[in-house]
């Protein structure tokens, strides 16, 4: 029995021993110790990284031999480095970085994986073998860099990332106990082409700093991959300062130190070296990535550009309050009037430029009212201090306000400060605030039209029961890419003009949805808008398309219906259905599908160039649409166009005879894009009428035309064909 007795006290303090050590609480966490663990030390071929990238020549990948003998390591092909990169803050996603030398490397290398959290398998300062055996050399970004061949690349001589099941089996950590790398000390003067072979490489700058642009902002915003500006030297010219060189921190949204205000001083940088290179050609962006914010010490003053202290922090018992309405008695007329006393506002971030319809401005609001702040940035609202609903605090001295055609505007002098406008992105840091406060949800103020004031310009507001009136019915929110006028009204009859940006995004990325193919809601129901004006007229501004919530019948009692959409194409699965027919009349260049820039979303594009400008004539004819019985119809699409050349025409028929030369067209008067700096910017055409085939069946056609002097590439999609 006693025998028992003690086995079963034995347990018990066993039992006991691992819960008191698991109740044990420490938030601190050391990097495992991985020495002599799930290592090995391989035999083989050593291949120099010079060699390695030696093997990518004229935008071709080259493939490694496979394992002839699986059971032999001695003819195994092997890179050996030391990894520099550490992807545990998550600022370097997807990549191993590696050098050949823990100091003084002569090489470093690039390895894209499918695979994260790889400092756990290969911190920083481990020495690896990469076999080499069945991996490729390509480049991204003309980045030489180790992968695999899958036949799934976009690009000529683009690599694959290894598989994650696959990475242990190309990739093995040394037994050898860890090291320390030592960052190679270069300056930006060093970043030229002769230098390439350090790409891979932790090197050290000093004595830099982050431009005025990146100055009080955090690494990126949240989720979004942003560059920021790194600089060394110092010139004067004229007057105006400026870095002798600089380069690009590129930072993750997705990091874990993304949310941390960016250094303010200057210092040390310890990151690693990289570049982008869209082509060959293409000017070099040289781009550094921070593996953990404690690399950078970066806190020391005077700045290479004069700064003698941190402009970061903000302390508002040196400074009055004032309101908004007290900001806008402040303007004394048509002219600018200079704020020169050492005051501050604070108020909410109620609009923003998240969609595009307002550009580089905000609104912001208090108790008191709303002003429009004029800023000379895009995204503002990627920046913490303009998300939408937060409280941001602007010091109001040396900035100015005026009277805009009625609508009183914050902002700053240009053009050798004769004339009033935007605040200047390198500015920003003197002027703006983050109260490191939550977002709040925006109230807006209800009104009716009748009961609109000033006061009530710069507000968020809720006007309740509006309409389009019955002449805007069936049209799109824009025509093409400029400003454009609707008009939404009360039961009373009383009208407000709504505006919109034909080039604002009221999609996503993935799935844009811009005002010009977008046609506007028939019913009644609240707006919800900024209200502005202009020399006497209210106008309303709104942030995105449920601003403008009309489901209700219209203030007649009617119900309205939009015109059915009864035959569509979005090119969505790349090439052309039987619904299509081209027809290629000259030159060798014919209508075809892409996606370029879009993902998974094609379109139809026609391009004349190819190597140089051709002639062309060739056109993309739908199929015949039945108009029979109906008693209204239209046709819409959306256009973008790059480069200079003729101008896409739009046709339709009743007649097609096989021939479009003997095919009757006629020329239909479709907005189409006109911006042929850049690709992108898509155009609706609106609803173009169609009444003069009603009862017929119609087709529509595209003709696309180049000369040998210009050759424009035109794209086409969200076709649609309505009718009722």
């Amino acid at each position: 029995m006693k025998k028992y007795t003690s086995i079963l006290k034995y347990i018990f303090v066993i039992i006991a021993s691992l819960y008191i050590t698991g109740c044990v609480h420490d938030d601190k966490y050391d990097q495992p110790n991985l020495d002599g663990f799930d290592c090995a030390d391989k035999k083989g071929i050593v291949v120099p990284f010079a060699d390695v990238k030696a093997k990518y020549q004229n935008s071709t990948t080259y493939v490694f031999p496979e394992d002839k003998t699986p059971n032999d390591e001695s003819d195994d092909l092997y890179m050996v480095g030391y990894v520099s990169s550490t992807d545990e803050t998550g600022n370097i996603y997807k990549t191993i970085y590696i050098q050949d030398a823990l100091q003084n490397p002569t090489h470093g290398f690039t390895i894209s994986v499918d695979a994260v959290s790889t400092y756990t398998r290969y911190p920083q300062g481990s020495k690896i073998y990469v076999k080499l055996n069945g991996l490729a050399v390509g480049a991204y970004g003309n980045l030489v860099q180790l992968g695999m061949k899958t036949g799934a690349e976009t690009s000529a001589g683009a690599v694959s990332r290894i598989p994650e099941k696959q990475v242990p089996k190309f990739i093995f950590r040394s037994c050898t106990t860890r090291g320390n790398i030592v960052p190679k000390v270069m300056t930006m003067s060093d970043m030229v082409a002769s230098n390439d072979q350090y790409f891979g490489c932790l090197i050290q700058l000093n004595d830099v700093e982050f431009d005025g642009r990146a100055l009080c902002t955090t690494y990126a915003p949240n989720g979004v991959t942003i560059d920021k500006t790194i600089g060394e030297g110092w010139t004067v010219t004229g007057g105006v300062g400026k870095y002798t060189k600089t380069a690009i921190v590129r930072n993750s949204g997705f990091a874990s130190f993304a949310n941390q205000l960016l250094p303010s001083g200057k210092g040390k940088f310890v990151g690693i070296y990289s570049k982008f290179q869209s082509t060959p050609t293409s000017t070099v962006t040289y781009q550094l990535y921070v593996n953990k914010p404690t690399d950078l010490d970066m806190n020391k003053f005077p700045r290479l550009d004069g700064l003698t202290s941190s402009p970061c922090d903000f302390n508002p018992s040196t400074l009055t309050a004032k309101t908004v309405a007290e900001l806008k008695q402040m303007s004394t007329g048509t002219n600018w009037t200079q704020i020169t006393g050492d005051f501050y506002v604070k108020a909410q971030v109620v609009a923003n430029d998240e969609t595009g319809n307002l550009y580089k401005y905000v609104y912001i609001e208090d108790a008191t009212g709303g002003i429009r702040v004029n800023i000379n940035k895009v995204n503002l609202y990627l920046d913490n201090r303009f998300r939408l609903g937060k409280d941001v605090n602007i010091k109001l001295k040396n900035l100015y306000v005026r009277n805009v055609s009625g609508e009183i505007q914050l902002g700053n002098l240009f053009n050798n400060n004769t004339q009033f406008g935007q605040i200047e992105e390198t500015d920003m840091y003197k002027y703006f605030f983050d109260t490191n406060t939550a977002s709040r949800p925006v109230v807006p103020t209800e009104r009716t039209i009748t009961q609109l004031t000033t006061a009530d310009v710069g507000r968020w507001i809720k006007i309740k029961d509006l309409q389009f009136i019955d002449s805007d019915l069936g049209k799109t929110y824009t025509d093409g890419t400029g400003t454009t006028n609707r008009t939404l009204q009360d039961c009373a009859g009383n009208q407000i003009l709504l505006r919109t940006s034909g080039l604002a995004d009221f999609g996503t990325s993935a799935a844009p949805k811009k005002p010009g193919s977008t046609e506007i809601e028939g019913g009644k129901g609240d707006v919800y808008a900024i209200a502005s004006i202009f020399n006497g007229t209210y106008q309303l501004w709104i942030t995105k398309l449920a601003n403008v919530d009309l489901d209700n019948p219209r203030c007649d009692g009617s119900i309205y219906t939009p015109i059915p959409t009864i035959y569509s194409e979005n090119f969505a699965s790349g090439g052309f259905s039987t619904d299509w027919t081209t027809v290629n009349v000259t030159g060798a260049q014919v209508w075809g599908t892409s996606n370029q820039g879009n993902g998974t979303n094609y379109y139809a594009m026609m391009n004349g160039f190819a190597s140089v400008n051709n002639a062309n004539e060739d056109w993309l004819i739908s199929k015949a649409v039945s108009l029979v019985g109906k008693t209204k119809a239209a046709v819409s699409f959306t256009t973008d166009v790059r480069y200079a050349g003729n101008t896409l025409q739009v046709y339709a028929t009743d007649n097609f005879t096989g021939n479009v030369a003997t095919t009757v067209w006629t020329l239909l008067p479709a907005t189409l894009d006109t911006n042929t700096g850049a690709f992108g910017d898509w155009v609706g055409s609106g609803n173009v009428n169609l009444s003069a085939f009603l009862g017929k069946n119609v087709r529509i056609a595209f003709k696309y035309t180049s000369t040998t002097s210009a050759a424009a590439t035109w794209e086409v999609d969200d076709f649609k064909i309505k009718a009722q």
